[in-house]
């Protein structure tokens, strides 16, 4: 039976739309005539060089020098766009500068909340980089910052990457151990951090974490601190200064280096199942071109109106939605917890700030669901026009909460992407049918495909997620793996030049997308990517257990269980005073979205024979599925350990 749409766009509204100005305008100026989304989503994969030259002219990309052809001709990851151009990521953002709307609207859970005009904005970060001009930042320089989701963070980061510094962001809730295992990496010369940050109505004092950055990161030679109460840092060599005096610096105005297109912006971080994070890093053409294409066409961005997500610096979606200022919309911020002092908080900021394209997580929709939240009942939304949800699968209990207790006629984007793209392979199409549990489409430039074991594509069937032609934002590489080495491994190992995402992927006779979840052994909380060798690093710090292994597994309604299974020491029991050791450590290392759900004794963890855990046939075997069609027991040091897992799979 053919489903029912939950919501389907207006005539009038679709003439508005921005993907409706985009074919009008390839049919006026290039002659190109496309019926539907369809037909233009067939043609920017078949012919992508044609159709980001394309995008490259409607969005007018301000640039230097000239490039003889769009990409290189190299397969993924070698890929290289734009060769020949220089531009800058900041100037375009500034492109769209008003006098009538702000560019940032802020609250935080205190409820204290400020508009930060253009003109502010441009100012700020002209004292920034006047600052950091005068410190001898250079071109490639590495600027960090351990900051919560506030103003300042979104100034630094034009500062950096106006001047074509490359930026770095963790947030407060971090550990000191994590941060230290990302920013060590880049070696940063300028760190930018908080004092405190709030959080569920407490505060957390950093102070500590601050100075153990700056011993630990010894390339750091200038530190800006955002402070209520003018901590003072003191060190023999670095430089120190408050966020008050580099503001005293404002009178100049904002500096543009333009830079290759392929040149750094930022780095993101997400863990494999070993090793340090990876260091991923984005360019400032590719992302730029790629934040142009997705919010204008996929949000439907526009001019004006107000876009919020919820996110933490710490968050790839904290990057992605500055994508908004692109469209000369205004950027919303929130900071603190969504629950405090309960689940109503962000829908009375999204009445009063009037909100229109309302961002969040579907753990969060799922959390309203449970807890009989009604916003369309209790507050007036008649700006919220969207509402999108990523970092998991919104399931259709999901989209019912949507169209019965939020608003009637309103716009679902269910999305998802990831670190690696800093943005989304599937997601919004306002031209399009919403319907229940189905991502709606996917996106322009990206070849996404449903491959069957044998790499081929399977339609209306479940497949491993792939993406067969190369887009902008892209990693260009990895920091630390000159030789493609790790960034090879990460994506094209089991499909030759084929960009294999690791989820489970269907799409639609509709060409719609529900994903099923991750294929690999990499932990997914909340969108927030976890390394199994984070929370090993952590476990091994408690002297009580001898060895562990975690895993996620994504249930029924959108929700994720992640157990921790440890093999305590010879004697020893596992008692609620070691659980909560274990998850004290893991709290303080990285960050709560590293504490397990449940803490399980097991006799003994399965290896290979190489040594390596088998995260991946452990979730499989909790998933239902048979041993010996998850794992070939030759291949195992120790087969046996698999059998508490087949009877503790069926308890669950």
């Amino acid at each position: 039976m053919k489903p029912t749409p939950l919501w389907t766009p207006s005539a009038a509204a679709n003439r508005h739309t921005n993907l409706t100005a985009f074919m009008q305008w390839l049919r006026e100026k290039k002659h190109m005539h496309f019926e539907y989304y369809g037909q233009l989503w067939e043609w920017s994969v078949t012919e992508p060089d044609e159709f980001w030259e394309h995008l490259w002219h409607y969005f007018d990309i301000v640039h230097d020098g000239t490039f003889a052809t769009v990409t290189n001709g190299e397969p993924m990851p070698h890929t290289r766009w734009f060769e020949g151009t220089h531009l800058n990521y900041a100037e375009h953002i500034f492109r769209k500068a008003s006098a009538v709307y702000p560019a940032i609207v802020f609250k935080d859970e205190t409820g204290l909340g400020r508009e930060v005009s253009w003109k502010e904005l441009k100012n700020q970060t002209a004292a920034l980089q006047n600052f950091l001009l005068e410190r001898g930042l250079n071109v490639g320089d590495r600027v960090a910052a351990y900051l919560p989701c506030v103003p300042e963070a979104t100034v630094a980061l034009l500062a950096a990457s106006g001047l074509g510094a490359t930026w770095s962001s963790c947030s407060p809730d971090f550990g000191t151990p994590a941060v230290i295992d990302r920013f060590a990496q880049i070696e940063p010369k300028v760190l930018i951090a908080v004092d405190h940050y709030r959080y569920g109505g407490k505060v957390f004092d950093k102070t500590t974490t601050v100075q153990e950055l700056i011993r630990a990161l010894p390339t750091v030679e200038t530190v800006i601190v955002i402070s209520e109460k003018n901590t003072a840092f003191i060190h023999p060599t670095v430089n120190i200064v408050s966020w008050q005096e580099v503001m005293q610096r404002q009178g100049h105005a904002p500096v543009f280096r333009r830079v290759p297109f392929n040149h750094p912006l930022w780095v993101l971080y997400s863990s494999g199942t070993t090793g340090l994070p990876k260091a991923i890093v984005h360019s400032q053409g590719g992302i730029l071109l790629e934040q142009l294409k997705y919010g204008t066409f996929h949000n439907d961005f526009h001019a004006g109106e107000r876009c919020f997500w919820y996110t933490t610096t710490g968050w790839m979606m904290w990057n992605y939605i500055h994508g908004a200022l692109l469209a000369g919309a205004t950027m919303v911020l929130y900071d603190g917890s969504p629950a405090y002092p309960d689940l109503k908080t962000l829908w009375q900021f999204a009445q009063d700030a009037g909100i229109h394209h309302f961002g969040t997580s579907a753990g969060f929709i799922l959390a309203n669901l449970k807890e009989g939240i009604a916003p369309g009942k209790d507050f007036s939304l008649s700006t919220l026009r969207s509402i999108s949800s990523t970092g998991s699968t919104l399931p259709p209990e999901g989209f019912a909460w949507v169209y019965g207790k939020l608003k009637k006629d309103i716009w679902l984007v269910s999305m998802s992407g990831g670190t690696d793209v800093c943005s989304a392979f599937v997601g919004g199409n306002p031209t399009w049918p919403v319907y229940a549990g189905e991502i709606q489409c996917r996106a322009l430039g990206c070849n996404l495909q449903a491959f069957d074991e044998d790499g081929q594509p399977v339609h209306d069937d479940v497949g491993e997620m792939v993406i067969t032609t190369p887009m902008p934002s892209m990693p260009i590489f990895f920091w630390n793996d000159k030789t493609f080495k790790r960034y090879t491994e990460s994506y094209f190992d089991t499909y030759p030049g084929v960009w294999r995402h690791g989820d489970w992927v269907r799409i639609t006779p509709r060409q719609g997308v529900v994903i099923y979840g991750r294929s690999d052994a990499t932990l997914n909380r909340g969108g927030v990517r976890i390394g199994t060798s984070e929370i090993y690093r952590a476990v091994d710090k408690v002297a009580e257990v001898k060895d562990s292994l975690i895993i996620c597994l994504e249930k029924d309604g959108g929700q994720f269980w992640m157990p921790l299974f440890v093999v305590m020491q010879p004697g020893v029991p596992l008692t609620d005073e070691i659980k909560k050791k274990i998850n004290t450590t893991l709290r303080t290392d990285y960050s709560p979205r590293h504490v397990p759900d449940e803490i399980v004794a097991v006799p003994d963890i399965p290896y290979t024979m190489s040594g390596k855990k088998t995260e991946t046939p452990v979730k499989k075997v909790l998933m239902g599925k048979k041993v010996k069609d998850v794992v070939n027991a030759g291949a195992l040091r120790n087969p046996e350990a698999m059998e508490f897992f087949v009877g503790f799979g069926g308890k669950k």
